[in-house]
């Protein structure tokens, strides 16, 4: 799970507007990763993604490949290899950056189009999020959605048809290129979630799913600390559908982290419970902070302490047994 852009303050912030106790306080296991990228000291999201998801330092604007621009094999498709099944949810574009470097090899993060085509080849079973145009609306003329179709995907066009979908695959294309606002989507991030861990969940062997919150970056490169607060909270909901599966489940591990920390945070006063954080935003670009990892389930202990981005990939590589 990917809080984007959310650092120790960013989440802090959502801990602080909440009437009750987040989920992520639920975690025992705890650490920081280091973000650097191979190019530059604060990454984009382009090359934190690729190091989570491939475990490799590459260059900003790189997706999926080393600095050299060497094709590495991602966490979920070498699940796919081991027969796990895959899923994606996100509360932004299923094309953007975040969530591309899990799917696809790309030269620049802009490639939407080529990002949408690589879902046909190396996508998930499950996924749902936006970015719907660069599947059906696109310069070539092609309609992906159709060739999911006889891959065996369900399309989905609402939350409401994802969450009836019947699976095993099924693509949630749930808004034409950006998702709204919280106050539009509402709980889209965290039912999206608990959908697809339903559905995953069916096969024996195991699965591997990326949730990323998507819009606490957006919050902080605008400086709005009050929509940064909400969107920490909505992700946190989805963070709570995932652990409460795992205390169920017993097998599961859990991880949340964020791919950079966003705009300098720096929290100067608040009133606990309520929405009236105040707050400096030293920049409103990313910068090198560490950001927080947390852990739940077989194999958490692994996650405490100080560690590389590109670790986090290399030890659940181990833990899933995929290296083989």
């Amino acid at each position: 799970m990917i809080g984007n852009g959310m650092g120790i303050d960013q989440l802090y912030s959502g801990m602080i507007a909440s009437p009750k106790t987040l989920n992520i306080e639920r975690f025992s296991i705890s650490g920081l990763s280091k973000t650097y990228s191979a190019s530059d000291f604060a990454t984009d999201d382009a090359a934190a993604a690729t190091a989570l998801a491939c475990g490799v330092k590459t260059n900003n604007g790189l997706v999926g490949m080393t600095a050299d621009s060497v094709f590495v094999q991602s966490l979920p498709e070498l699940a796919k290899k081991h027969r796990l099944s895959t899923g994606i949810v996100t509360s932004g574009s299923l094309t953007n950056a975040t969530v591309a470097a899990f799917i696809s090899h790309q030269t620049s993060y802009d490639n939407y189009d080529e990002v949408a085509t690589d879902y046909l080849h190396s996508g998930p079973d499950v996924f749902a999020g936006g970015g719907k145009r660069y599947f059906e609306n696109r310069e070539d003329g092609k309609n992906l959605s159709e060739q999911l179709k006889t891959k065996g995907y369900q399309i989905c066009y609402s939350l409401a048809e994802f969450i009836n979908a019947k699976g095993p695959k099924a693509a949630g294309l749930l808004y034409d290129d950006l998702v709204p606002p919280l106050r539009e989507r509402k709980s889209m991030l965290a039912d999206a979630s608990q959908k697809a861990i339903q559905l995953l969940s069916t096969n024996k062997k195991g699965f591997f799913l990326l949730i990323n919150g998507a819009q606490i970056d957006g919050a902080c490169h605008d400086g709005n600390v009050q929509t940064l607060s909400q969107e920490v909270q909505d992700f946190d909901s989805a963070v709570g559908k995932a652990l409460d599966f795992a205390e169920r489940d017993k097998h599961t591990l859990v991880i949340v982290t964020a791919n950079h920390e966003t705009g300098g945070l720096a929290l100067t006063d608040a009133r606990l419970g309520t929405d009236s954080t105040k707050a400096i935003f030293l920049t409103k670009s990313h910068t090198g902070t560490l950001v927080p990892v947390f852990a739940y389930g077989p194999g958490a202990q692994q996650f405490s302490g100080i560690m590389e981005n590109t670790d986090i990939k290399t030890k659940l590589e181990k833990l899933l047994k995929l290296s083989k």
